[in-house]
């Protein structure tokens, strides 16, 4: 039996030239399983929880196939990839809905540092202790997954210097979040932070990795990676979401690994570590420059997971998804989205060309997965 698996993904709607357009109001109305975001731009669907990657991988493709059909209906638009505002669109805020208090709270406070796009990562786990322990190792390694799915090196027809800029940009909040010691740390924790205001309710915690359930704090029931950039392509996803589930698997295995135990120092020295690694990542992405919390000695993030990868494979083998996670070494030797962008860029010197024939690129590998890889299961 395998851990259940379920996505949030984020996506932005536009033209096939990289527009960005505010859609989701309509989106909303028109399809089931679509709900809009505070901006409009982007908009969100959720798989449901399922063990098997087999069936995953036609969850993340289907709906995605209802809404391009259903944007072309509305005329040229379509799906871009990436998490930031790549060719411009971040001098203001478009609020998908007007009347809702939380949205104007987070225009308000945040403006378009949150217009993002991203994949969320769900993993079952029902002990809420077991949860946490996994929370805590996953907290100081979500930098590794963050290398894995880098999208966003382009913000308003820019370069910025950052493979990741997203992550750079985004707002951590609160601005310090513990790795708690139990579930009743969180419990506490979450309390105070509702009743000092520095979260304006339980859904307002943003960082790398959270627990979550369907009455927080109280009631959990899954882990949320929420690092991660858009990962457009639903192999690579998957990928990164075995060597997640492997490492948990691990985790539950041996207790032992739990940062905790194993990381040698005071538990608010642990989490400025991977605050640290999160930032260098953002920027440089594989080829990032990380301190490792188990020893402290310097590695690459490459070679970090390379040696993570390598560790669980067997786990992974054993557990019987080993073919998904194998996808991981091709993002090693081809690098993730951002470094191929940053290369076509290199090589061509325009920025939009290089949107462009990711949008086409996108759109033609989703359909031609869906074809040999979906429909013929529904047959």
């Amino acid at each position: 039996m395998l851990l259940s698996k379920g996505f949030e993904i984020e996506m932005y709607t536009g033209t096939p030239q990289g527009e960005i357009v505010g859609l989701s109001d309509r989106i909303v109305a028109d399809l089931n399983g679509f709900v809009r975001e505070p901006d409009s731009r982007n908009v969100e669907y959720t798989t449901a929880p399922l063990c098997r990657y087999e069936r995953l991988l036609c969850e993340l493709l289907q709906p995605r196939q209802r809404l391009r059909h259903y944007l072309k209906g509305l005329g040229n638009y379509t799906l871009i990839p990436g998490s930031t505002l790549s060719l411009g669109g971040g001098d203001r805020f478009y609020r998908s809905d007007p009347d809702n208090p939380y949205h104007g709270y987070i225009e308000k406070t945040y403006g378009t540092k949150v217009v993002t796009a991203s994949i969320h990562i769900n993993i079952g786990i029902s002990d809420p202790e077991v949860l946490m322990r996994a929370c805590r190792l996953v907290r100081l390694e979500a930098p590794l997954y963050l290398a894995l799915s880098a999208s966003s090196p382009f913000f308003n027809g820019q370069v910025t210097g950052y493979h990741s800029t997203r992550w750079q940009v985004f707002p951590q909040t609160p601005e310090f979040v513990p790795l708690f010691e139990s579930h009743r740390h969180y419990i506490d924790w979450t309390q105070e932070q509702l009743a000092q205001g520095t979260m304006q309710n339980v859904r307002h915690l943003w960082n790398s990795v959270r627990p979550n359930g369907d009455r927080r704090p109280y009631t959990l029931n899954r882990l949320e990676l929420r690092i991660c950039d858009l990962v457009t392509d639903p192999i690579a996803l998957l990928a990164i979401t075995a060597l997640l589930e492997a490492r948990l698997w691990q985790l539950i295995t041996d207790p032992g690994l739990d940062p905790l135990l194993l990381g040698g120092g005071d538990p608010q020295e642990l989490v400025h570590l991977a605050t640290k690694n999160e930032q260098a990542v953002a920027q440089s992405s594989l080829d990032a420059p990380l301190v490792h919390w188990q020893d402290g000695r310097s590695i690459l993030a490459r070679e970090w997971i390379e040696e993570l990868y390598d560790q669980v494979w067997p786990v992974a083998k054993q557990k019987g998804f080993s073919c998904f996670l194998s996808p991981v070494k091709k993002i090693l030797r081809q690098g993730n989205e951002s470094l191929r962008w940053l290369k076509d860029y290199q090589v061509h010197g325009n920025l939009e060309q290089v949107m462009q024939k990711a949008i086409a690129a996108t759109a033609q590998q989703e359909q031609d997965m869906a074809d040999h890889l979906c429909y013929p299961l529904g047959a």
